[in-house]
């Protein structure tokens, strides 16, 4: 297992929290990781580009001239491809760029991207970044800064964390992500991904009576 330090607002540490090896210490697929990554960024593609073929475009139903005599090449339309206004060649219509990925490939592809994480030590964990439940923006990046200086963030939290969202939102930096949407994407393109205890625990489908922050309070009477 690999085991992080769990960080507190004031900066510091606070108990250990082990990740479970079969999340964060498992074997990384590039190939399935490409898959599951391409088939997510097909999915959101609304697939509702449209370009009007010869047919669709209004007007252009006289010939432009007589068919002979005058020189120039012979047209039967104004609206024919070769002409501004005209109708386009092939296209782009409309169509469904979903691709079928099913649930243990996403779920493995996770798994290795969280891994490679972890063992690069680009996993983090901290308490909370703002004490009570006041938002406040430049306490909780002061806490992150004292974390990662990374240029793209991934912060999980809970789903009930309002508090951290409203004071992490603003800032174009950090990406947040509720526990329950973490995915294979958002992990590879981020340089650091940083856990609070109760979206670890959320995670990881562990109470929060039994969770990381039991783990910290175990480590300190030890």
């Amino acid at each position: 297992m690999t085991t992080v330090d769990i960080r507190t607002v004031d900066g510091e540490t606070n108990g250990t929290v082990e990740l479970p090896a079969d999340i964060f210490d498992a074997q990384a697929s590039i190939p399935l990781m490409h898959q599951v990554v391409v088939a997510q960024l097909n999915a959101a593609r609304q697939g509702t580009h449209k370009a009007k073929s010869r047919g669709e475009v209004a007007g252009g139903g006289k010939k432009p001239y007589k068919q002979k005599g005058t020189g120039r090449a012979r047209q039967g339309s104004i609206r024919a491809p070769q002409f501004t206004g005209g109708g386009v060649v092939h296209g782009p219509v409309p169509r469904d760029y979903t691709q079928r990925v099913n649930k243990k490939m996403k779920a493995a592809a996770l798994r290795g991207a969280l891994s490679d994480r972890a063992r690069d030590g680009r996993i983090h964990v901290v308490e909370a970044f703002i004490e009570g439940d006041t938002p406040r923006t430049k306490e909780a990046l002061k806490v992150l800064r004292g974390i990662t200086e990374a240029r793209r963030v991934l912060v999980v939290l809970a789903r009930d964390d309002e508090a951290n969202w409203l004071s992490l939102r603003n800032e174009q930096s950090v990406h947040l992500l509720v526990a329950d949407q973490l995915n294979t994407h958002d992990v590879l393109v981020s340089d650091e991904v940083v856990f609070t205890t109760a979206a670890l625990n959320e995670f990881l489908g562990v109470p929060a009576e039994f969770g990381a922050s039991a783990d910290a309070d175990s480590n300190e009477e030890g």
